[in-house]
């Protein structure tokens, strides 16, 4: 099946309590330092700034992203694709929803953090618009590893759609 395929069937839907047990399967996969179950339990009954979806084909959960919107600004906390559906531009059309969504929210700024080692996750935000904007020193508590800082300004034509 071509990627063109898979994607053309995919849907995004505001995250549940009950994708808890898929989404930690993702991260799990996708991350050297896990969130918790808790920790995505509580995001999504406590924290009234917390705004997380699903991205889902036919086979279900294949990806999660979630951002805190505060004043007129979101911030992404994490985002990430299963395993076996990477490489096939499914976490650009993820994060490009996340944007869509936080214009909808009355978001004008995106930012985000990325591994300064992770050059294909910097590419990818580059493309959507995210320039460099700092360096958070040892962010990463895994290996100490520092942050890059990224901004972006939020307009219709970054979220992929096109002008009229």
């Amino acid at each position: 099946m071509s990627s063109g395929t898979q994607q053309s069937t995919v849907t995004f839907r505001a995250m549940r309590i009950t994708d808890v047990p898929d989404i930690i399967a993702i991260e799990r996969e996708a991350f050297t330092t896990p969130w918790t179950a808790e920790a995505f339990l509580n995001e999504l009954t406590h924290n009234h700034f917390a705004r997380y979806i699903v991205m889902e084909d036919h086979s279900g959960i294949i990806g999660y992203g979630g951002m805190w919107t505060i004043i007129d600004e979101a911030h992404v906390t994490n985002i990430a694709v299963r395993h076996d559906r990477r490489g096939m531009g499914l976490g650009e059309k993820l994060l490009q929803q996340q944007m869509a969504n936080a214009i909808e929210y009355g978001m004008q700024r995106m930012t985000l953090e990325v591994r300064v080692s992770n050059d294909r996750a910097q590419r990818l935000y580059e493309r959507l618009g995210f320039e460099p904007a700092g360096i958070r020193p040892g962010y990463y508590s895994d290996n100490n590893e520092d942050a890059l800082i990224m901004w972006v300004e939020l307009h219709q034509s970054e979220t992929g759609e096109q002008p009229g």
